[in-house]
């Protein structure tokens, strides 16, 4: 009998051990760049609640980088990784950018662009499960002078809510310690409509508007 207890117990633990789809390992990753390209960062975890693992990376070149999503899948014959997102973010000499899985399944993406004159950017994702795609809820972004040769603009978006938050100011004129004059800050609403991984803007066109 007690040989036969332990013979039970994996027999009924095989099923729940089925469930787990393997987690890509980085020759699984290789196979699916571009040609020329390489794995800026990735990171691994659950963005859809449903215990499996999921893949983001940032792949890029020398004029490219490319945000990708791949959602592990378990299916009665089949298993394995879906595409579920991509966006094209400029090429950085700041890279690598930094990914996040929170608790709550966001994906948030930390990234900075350009040189002297900087943007920094946070994007916010979180997956749409009745369409079956990353959705945009989120992008913070500031362009500023890595020098202090010019003031800031600074934006924070809630496509959730619409809230939007713009937040300028110029450089300190006169004595003083403080970098900047007081920040001019204002509040408006913008289009809660879903925006898809794919249709995320530049957020410079952003901080531009």
């Amino acid at each position: 009998m007690k040989a036969i207890i332990p013979v039970l117990m994996m027999a009924l633990a095989a099923p729940a051990l089925a469930q787990t789809v393997p987690p890509l390992s980085d020759e699984d990753i290789a196979f699916r760049l571009t040609p020329g390209a390489g794995v800026e960062t990735r990171i691994d975890g659950d963005l859809n609640g449903d215990g499996q693992t999921d893949t983001v990376y940032i792949e890029g070149t020398e004029d490219k980088r490319t945000l990708n999503i791949l959602m592990a899948y378990r299916e009665e014959t089949d298993m394995g990784h879906d595409p579920k997102g991509t966006v094209e973010f400029e090429v950085s000499q700041f890279a690598p950018a930094t990914l996040k899985i929170t608790d709550k399944g966001v994906l948030v993406v930390e990234d900075m662009t350009g040189g002297t004159t900087a943007t920094t950017a946070t994007y916010r994702y979180r997956y749409d499960a009745k369409a079956g795609r990353m959705r945009l809820i989120g992008l913070d972004a500031t362009v500023y002078s890595r020098t202090n040769q010019h003031g800031y603009t600074e934006i924070s978006w809630n496509l959730l809510t619409g809230d939007f938050v713009r937040e300028t100011a110029e450089l300190a004129q006169g004595e003083g310690d403080a970098a900047y004059a007081d920040p001019v800050v204002k509040k408006s609403k913008r289009s809660t409509a879903p925006g898809y991984m794919e249709e995320t803007p530049n957020p410079d066109d952003v901080l531009s508007e």
